[in-house]
């Protein structure tokens, strides 16, 4: 494994560096500000177009994209990409400023590899210019929908038309007022085999009869994208909506879901490095006892093992990243599950630590350690939950023996010599 940075790739590391020092962290507190003065939690900050037109200026634009198309010609690398991510992941405002941000980037990719020339000319094309959002529907509260075979949202043909009823929750971006489109996976087929049931669809944001019932507080916090309840009633959008074929929408799924998880772990471990940052500053600077609390032995075994565990992180997303690069995202898949049970909760882990460095200060607004806390524990559930990662990777390990085992009598078919 090289994981050296290619000649452009560690070009664009040290503008994209160059960007976050004199444009992202400075734009930080006016974003607040902004935001606040709105008095909407789902307002558009000026200060984030700002951002993004400098992006633009500098060529730092759809880093995220893979694959080769007509608008992205000259990709990076997953193992490029990886710690390109990783240092939008330092803010949160990182993402977006380079059009970055989940879930428009794996919409953008299925797009890419299965949208219809019309469906990307529509939507892609927008979605690269930064000039609309999007989100994507699959999560449903009725079901337990860590199992994607459970979902029951009704997609049904009439006509040139199909027809939507069913209920969606936590729906990332869907409370932006600048998402203009939802990809929505509902059954088309009950009765067709379990993988081929069903399918995924365009659906506009204001078609009728699609509702946003509320927004889900995570922790107290209302996202500024919104994680919304959706309801559809009758929701009709043409037969031409159907991204890829019908029955083809767990397939999809998994082709998407692959690279999300991956760009989520790249991110958290930049927030790691900036929360391990924000406490060693502050342990140096803050004298509890007669002396600085950097000189504690248990804060310095706090930061040793923050330090250890982001290493590790890092270098098991990397293989991954590479693995994806070399055999493909099926290939990765062990890697991956992997890495989305690792990155999070080391994640949560150091900003844990910062946190209790911080004494009161750190669950206050004060800093941004308590939003960093509540964005990674979310992370737990977001495109599968730890439980069903460690699931697929013991069955995996598992797999050669206990097939060893089937192949074998057991001891009771061995019967006993007389």
């Amino acid at each position: 494994m090289d994981f050296d940075l290619s000649p452009r790739a560690a070009d664009l590391h040290a503008r994209l560096l160059a960007f976050m020092d004199e444009a992202v962290y400075p734009a930080e507190p006016v974003f607040a500000e902004q935001m606040a003065a709105s008095g909407d939690p789902h307002f558009h900050p000026p200060v984030m177009e700002e951002l993004k037109a400098e992006a633009k200026d500098r060529g730092l634009w759809n880093l995220f994209m893979p694959h080769r198309t007509e608008w992205t010609p000259d990709p990076v690398s997953n193992t490029d990409y990886a710690p390109l991510a990783e240092i939008t992941g330092r803010s949160p405002l990182g993402p977006e400023a380079v059009n970055s941000a989940a879930p428009d980037t794996g919409n953008m990719e299925i797009l890419a590899l299965f949208g219809t020339p019309e469906q990307k000319e529509r939507w892609l094309v927008p979605l690269l210019e930064g000039e609309i959002r999007s989100c994507f529907a699959m999560t449903e509260p009725d079901v337990a929908s860590s199992d994607a075979k459970n979902i029951q949202l009704s997609i049904r043909r009439e006509g040139d038309e199909y027809v939507l009823n069913g209920r969606k929750w936590w729906i990332s971006g869907a409370a932006n007022p600048r998402c203009e489109v939802a990809i929505v996976m509902g059954k088309t087929d009950p009765d067709a085999p379990t993988y081929n049931q069903q399918s995924m669809v365009l659906v506009p944001m204001d078609t009728p009869g699609l509702t946003i019932v509320r927004d889900l507080l995570v922790f107290g916090y209302n996202d500024r994208e919104g994680h919304c309840e959706l309801r559809f009633d009758d929701v009709r959008v043409p037969a031409a909506n159907i991204l890829g074929e019908e029955g083809s929408g767990f397939a999809l799924a998994q082709a998407r879901l692959g690279p999300g998880r991956i760009h989520h772990c790249m991110r958290c471990i930049g927030i790691a490095e900036r929360a391990l940052e924000l406490m060693c500053a502050r342990v140096a600077d803050r004298v509890a006892f007669g002396k600085r609390l950097a000189e504690q032995g248990v804060i310095q075994e706090w930061i040793a093992d923050s330090r250890i565990e982001i290493e590790q992180a890092r270098l098991l997303t990397m293989k991954a990243a590479w693995l994806m690069d070399t055999v493909g995202n099926k290939g990765a898949r062990v890697e991956i599950s992997a890495i989305k049970v690792v990155a999070p909760n080391i994640a949560l882990r150091v900003v844990d630590r910062a946190i209790q460095a911080h004494g009161g200060g750190g669950v206050s607004q004060d800093f941004p350690l308590a939003g960093m806390w509540a964005g990674l524990r979310t992370l737990r559930f977001a495109d599968g939950p730890d439980e069903v990662h460690r699931m697929q990777l013991a069955r995996r390990e598992l797999r050669p023996y206990l097939e060893a085992a089937a192949a074998e009598p057991t001891s009771g078919d061995l019967g006993v010599a007389r």
